[in-house]
């Protein structure tokens, strides 16, 4: 099963995260399926690639916990139908 989850990038107290899309199995640092995006929680920024997302969402992917709220944040979930 795939899953859209963080990985972590960044130094010490600086942590940065990608939203990956990656294998269920596979650990937080393993190697992604593919990229669809970008959070900084220091600053509150992200860069989505709302096209793929909704991509991977609508072949049956999962969320985790955080990137869900991100992406209720940009309103992605409206814009393929779901209210998770």
């Amino acid at each position: 099963m795939v899953k859209l989850r963080l990985k972590r990038y960044g130094r010490k107290q600086r942590a940065t995260y990608r939203i990956i899309a990656i294998d269920v199995q596979s650990r937080r640092e393993g190697r992604a399926i593919q990229e669809v995006g970008f959070y900084n929680p220091r600053t509150d920024q992200t860069q989505l690639n709302v096209s793929v997302i909704v991509s991977f969402l609508q072949k049956g992917a999962q969320t985790t916990a955080t990137v869900s709220n991100i992406l209720k944040k940009a309103r992605v979930f409206e814009q393929i139908g779901i209210n998770s």
